[in-house]
């Protein structure tokens, strides 16, 4: 048992550039019959509107790098530009190779920033907010949608009824997590419970594993959470330029779909993009494929139809969307999280450490 485990210490990079290859491999096989479709239909598509998609893609980015940057500064530490912005390119990999509902993301975000006084549960912290705000900012874009499939006349039951789950969904979530970690007592029983089933799983499939996650370290792990929620709370008014910067991040992912249509020659309601882009997203949190493969196609499909858009018209858009927008983020992404392994024990690794805290500003 001993010489296997300092195995797998000597070797980790090796192990873990393997799964992340084969994983990268599985992304390919899943979408293998969405890439022979693509190709098929390329005919039929305007490519300066496909090449639109470059674009859009870097301000994405840029707004996903401004997000972590004010988040940042408002919990004390300001962070260079170019290094974030490599660091969401590199996350966005994770999440689209390895399906979790985004919890290898923040796992790897927590790592991978953690250089200075960024420890773990600031960059969990960060990373947790930047989804809230994410999800809030989205409210206003769907509000949007719905006003311009009203304008059409689009409205019917079943698009209220999916509209208004979504709206109830994310703002009864956003309101749930907010209410466990502004209290002390809450997050740390919430999490308590979680590491209690997390041990008493594995351990039920490794009975010599009595405690994986050690309680002590979470207990001190959740408290610096916490603390670091305090100072988000005190510093409000500081996060009205990390939800803007979240608004544009959700407007460039659905600007990224309508350019598709636009490049089939189609201009379709926007609204009904907004609304099937926001359930198809939920793919994500159940599926076990990458990406959502197949049951983001068919929601996506499904809400359009609902809304009006015919399903021979919005199956070949989805699809080349899916795979235009995969070719163009995860080559760079993996280029730069295989460097960031093959230097993460070098000084050549990616330096993030925070320049000195500008003067804290408390409440009166």
């Amino acid at each position: 048992m001993g010489n296997r485990s300092s195995f797998f210490v000597r070797n980790w990079k090796l192990l873990l550039n393997i799964v992340t290859v084969l994983a990268l491999v599985g992304v390919v096989y899943a979408i293998r019959h969405q890439i022979v479709d693509t190709f098929h239909n390329l005919h039929r598509v305007n490519l300066w509107f496909i090449a639109s998609m470059v674009p859009i893609q870097i301000l994405n980015y840029h707004a996903q790098t401004k997000v972590y940057q004010g988040l940042f500064q408002v919990v004390g530490n300001k962070l260079r530009y170019w290094p974030v912005y490599r660091v969401a390119l590199e996350l966005n990999f994770v999440n689209h190779v390895f399906p979790s509902g985004g919890v290898s993301g923040i796992s790897y975000f927590g790592v991978r920033l953690r250089r200075g006084d960024i420890t773990g549960a600031r960059a969990t912290l960060v990373q947790t907010m930047k989804l809230a705000l994410m999800f809030i900012s989205f409210e206003l874009l769907l509000v949007a949608g719905l006003l311009f499939l009203a304008a059409e006349g689009r409205i019917n039951n079943l698009v209220i009824l999916i509209a208004s789950s979504v709206t109830t969904f994310m703002f009864l979530g956003t309101l749930a997590a907010v209410y466990i970690v502004r209290s002390e007592r809450r997050i740390t029983n919430t999490f308590k419970i979680l590491t209690l089933f997390i041990n008493t799983l594995i351990r039920s499939v490794f009975p010599r594993k009595h405690e994986t996650i050690n309680m002590g370290r979470v207990e001190r792990v959740v408290q610096e959470f916490h603390d670091n929620y305090k100072v988000l709370e005190r510093n409000y008014k500081q996060l009205q330029g990390p939800f803007w910067w979240a608004f544009v991040i959700n407007l460039t992912e659905v600007a990224a779909i309508y350019v598709v249509y636009l490049a089939f020659g189609e201009w379709v309601n926007l609204g009904a993009v907004i609304l099937a882009y926001a359930v198809a997203n939920f793919a994500g949190l159940v599926s076990v494929l990458p990406g959502g493969v197949g049951i983001y196609e068919a929601l996506m499909t499904g809400v359009l139809a609902a809304s009006g858009v015919s399903a021979a018209l919005s199956l070949p858009v989805t699809v080349m969307y899916r795979v235009i927008n995969t070719i163009i983020q995860v080559p760079p992404g993996y280029y730069l999280y295989h460097r960031t392994l093959h230097n993460m024990d070098t000084e050549d690794d990616v330096q993030l450490e925070p320049q000195p805290k500008p003067p804290e500003t408390h409440e009166r």
